[in-house]
């Protein structure tokens, strides 16, 4: 059984830094995409950032300039470094892979900036 384990959450001040990490536990193949996702309360999931099979990553127009996403095809992980954190940047985020036959998504993992 294929989960998405997500780890790297917290509560930063304010121009802070944090890492998200996913890692794909269980058998997966034909990895189409991965990507994050977050879901702030009171508003609906939008894209963070994500990275298709050889394509240029995609990001949000809010975080361009401060996020970065990496992919190990190797290891089957995903990992977005996010700095210059901002209150708005509040929310859950998930992670979510893409195969040739179904979509995967992580628990999600809070994500609280201070002001």
């Amino acid at each position: 059984q294929v989960q998405l384990v997500e780890s790297g959450g917290g509560l930063v001040q304010a121009g802070g830094s944090l890492r998200l990490s996913c890692a794909v536990s269980g058998s997966i193949f034909s990895i189409n995409g991965m990507g994050w996702y977050r879901q702030a309360p009171g508003k609906q999931r939008e894209l963070v950032a994500a990275i298709p099979d050889g394509g240029s990553t995609n990001y949000a127009d809010s975080v361009k300039g401060r996020f970065t996403l990496f992919r190990d095809n190797a290891k089957n992980t995903v990992t977005l470094e996010m700095n210059s954190l901002k209150p708005e940047d509040t929310a859950v985020y998930y992670c979510r892979v893409l195969t040739k036959w179904a979509t995967y998504w992580g628990r999600g993992t809070q994500v609280t900036v201070s002001s």
